[in-house]
């Protein structure tokens, strides 16, 4: 039998012209779709040269639309972070009624629209809502303020990072923190000497996510602020109104900072996918286990 005869028969994805049309559609679509919309708002922000670019930035309502949304973020993060860190904990290292439960329940925010969540909110926390009267009664404001802007980043968000730590998590299993407790260590020891050196990078990859989409976030957000210029707007919104004003270029201007956050977001997420982040990267061996002398340290 001939040599050629053992040869694998071409297929359809190793023809030349097949593979270089898909790279032509991506990059079209990449062109089209990432690239062109990052240099419009770049040249319509400074299409006014870069004296009137500063000043747009430096508008009272943008300054305060900056800073709210800065706020939020340093609040919903951290506490969605703790939520992430207990939620994959409990999941990956405990066995509890209602642990399939918890995982769907997680996974919530991903399949319910923003706007559905906001409205939610609105009929329970606003003053026609389930506890509307009770708040109003004790002059505790949640809709229309901080504290609901707050609630709805904290919605859309909550998964982040526990999508992050709990396939790595599970991939790692139990033994270092078996073999940890086994040696006297307490729960909080065996987290900070077993577990969290070995779900750091996800971990960084997870809150860098979850920071970047508080700070984006427009729909549900839009529900419960009320849209109250000066006061409630996060910088998403500040754009639409801006833009509503016939404001194009600073409009654009405030639009630049997002898209200045994304680029410092992708930068990050590059950065941490090579440090082994948003990956399912290998633990530790059990070297790495505190010893009997380190653990009553």
């Amino acid at each position: 039998m001939s040599q050629s005869s053992h040869r694998r028969p071409p297929r359809v994805g190793d023809a030349p012209i097949f593979k270089y049309s898909l790279l032509a559609i991506v990059l079209l679509l990449v062109a089209f779709v990432v690239i062109a919309p990052m240099v419009v708002i770049g040249a319509e922000a400074f299409s006014r040269g870069i004296p009137y670019f500063l000043e747009s930035i430096s508008e009272p309502d943008t300054r305060h639309a900056v800073m709210l949304t800065v706020i939020t973020a340093a609040i919903a993060v951290p506490v969605n972070t703790l939520f992430g860190v207990a939620a994959a904990w409990a999941i990956t290292k405990h066995d509890f009624p209602g642990k399939r439960l918890l995982t769907i329940v997680i996974e919530i925010p991903f399949s319910v629209s923003p706007v559905v969540a906001g409205v939610c909110y609105l009929f329970v926390y606003g003053l026609q809502g389930l506890f509307g009267p009770t708040l109003d009664s004790i002059e505790l404001k949640i809709m229309f303020a901080l504290p609901g802007i707050v609630l709805a980043s904290m919605f859309v968000t909550a998964p982040f990072v526990a999508r992050e730590l709990i396939p790595l998590m599970q991939a790692q299993g139990r033994d270092l923190e078996e073999a940890a407790t086994s040696l006297g260590a307490s729960g909080f020891r065996t987290f900070m000497s077993v577990t969290l050196p070995n779900i750091k990078w996800a971990l960084l990859y997870g809150v860098v996510l979850c920071n970047a989409r508080v700070m984006g976030e427009f729909g549900a957000v839009s529900i419960v602020s009320g849209n109250i210029r000066g006061q409630t707007n996060t910088l998403p919104l500040h754009i639409e109104l801006l833009y509503q004003d016939y404001n194009a270029v600073g409009a654009f201007a405030a639009a630049s900072i997002l898209a200045l956050l994304a680029l410092v977001t992708l930068v990050a997420k590059v950065l941490l996918e090579r440090q082994g982040a948003g990956r399912r990267s290998r633990p530790t061996t059990l070297a790495g286990t505190p010893t009997t002398s380190e653990v009553h340290s």
